[in-house]
């Protein structure tokens, strides 16, 4: 029997396209003999809907003829079977009713990778692929991950974090970032992906602008040293905290100080525009040494264990090529095209790393079935409502 797989993408950030084009990639080579597939289409107001052209790429060139033929749903428990149903039931015919065994979550960004979206599919009960409600909130966090890592031995830039309060006093804020971290500085939102929003200044004139810039995207934004002499490499993990293992290396290629959104999906030109993540300039396998290839794998599989990582992730690190330093940069929890690209080198082709996905999404779907959640007590039997003070000591 195929399992019954949905496979939800879209939703309410500002890497909404992004999200799509890795989506319907993944779909194309997922195991059809294997998974009876239901693509969910959430919009940038995270209304999902399901049928007519929502799996279909170039439907989404008109989001409001797309929508117009396709069914306003949502997903709801059943005595204990997650399924997905149309908002508007007809009033003659049998209810439409789709079963879910699985969910693989393809999105991006804000409200849908950093746990917002894990906690509503952990809620119904649905098995889902990537990460679970906590690493997807600290992964997406680019301040707060850093204690958690620092405390795993991983090396980072010291970084500090800057608040609308802050912002309101513009002259301090810039005196502030210029004493502690000099020029040039990297400002970035503290939790977005895809580039969006991260700027590099170089003096106060173009701080100003970063930070009115991160401040769209964003009520926190980070501030770093910005290393001039900047080489970014790569690496995905694909496992649990408990096994996991690293991918080959690769170096993006980027036009600017850092690596940007448009170097992601729009320089690439008509390829990159349809292979999202896959469609980048980059060098596979990095041009680095096999000590430094080794480090950066091992270090990698570090971060992804310490954050409490599942599934695939990428880890992107920045090498300082004038102190030959490594430090670690970020997390993708469930980054463009899923990464698959880093995975071909070594033998894993796109279809069988989706396969691994869904095991890891059932493995710890079993796993919790063994944990005890409730505890027996006869405290409501015995609590006194009447009582001025609450019940919890």
């Amino acid at each position: 029997m195929k399992l019954r797989l949905a496979l939800l993408f879209g939703g309410k950030s500002v890497e909404h396209e992004v999200s799509v084009i890795s989506a319907l990639q993944a779909m194309q080579n997922l195991d059809t003999e294997k998974y009876d597939i239901t693509p969910v289409y959430l919009t940038k107001k995270n209304v999902m809907y399901t049928g007519g052209r929502v799996g279909e790429i170039d439907a989404y060139k008109d989001i409001n003829s797309l929508l117009a033929g396709a069914e306003e749903s949502y997903m709801i428990n059943e005595d204990g079977e997650v399924v997905i149903k149309s908002v508007k039931t007809k009033m003659f015919g049998k209810e439409k009713r789709t079963v879910i065994d699985c969910v693989l979550p393809v999105v991006h960004g804000t409200n849908v990778e950093d746990g917002a979206l894990q906690g509503y599919l952990k809620t119904l009960g649905v098995p889902f692929a990537g990460c679970d409600v906590t690493a997807s909130a600290l992964g997406m966090d680019k301040y707060y991950m850093k204690p958690v890592l620092k405390e795993a031995g991983v090396p980072l830039l010291d970084a500090g974090i800057y608040r609308l309060s802050d912002y309101a006093e513009p002259e301090k804020l810039l005196e502030t970032i210029e004493k502690r971290f000099g020029y040039p500085v990297i400002i970035k939102p503290v939790n977005l992906g895809s580039s969006v929003g991260i700027s590099l200044a170089k003096d106060r004139g173009a701080l100003m602008e970063s930070i009115d810039n991160a401040f769209l995207y964003s009520s926190r934004v980070l501030a770093e040293h910005g290393i001039e002499k900047l080489r970014e490499i790569n690496c995905a993990v694909l496992g649990d905290e408990n096994d996991a293992r690293a991918s080959e290396c690769e170096e993006p290629l980027h036009s600017k100080d850092i690596l940007s959104y448009e170097d992601k999906y729009v320089h690439g030109g008509k390829e990159s525009k349809s292979s999202g993540m896959a469609g980048v300039s980059r060098k596979i396998p990095a041009e680095i040494s096999p000590e430094l290839r080794e480090r950066i794998r091992e270090l990698a599989v570090t971060a992804f264990r310490a954050l409490g990582c599942a599934g695939v992730a990428r880890m992107d690190f920045m090498i300082d090529e004038e102190s030959g330093e490594l430090y670690f940069n970020e997390i993708n929890t469930i980054p463009g095209s899923l990464s698959f690209y880093l995975w071909e080198p070594l033998g894993l082709s796109y279809k069988e790393l989706l396969d691994e996905l869904v095991n890891l999404a059932m493995k710890r779907a079993r796993a919790e079935e063994e944990i005890n959640y409730s505890f027996d007590t006869n405290i409501l039997n015995s609590a006194s409502f009447g009582s001025k003070g609450g019940s919890k000591r």
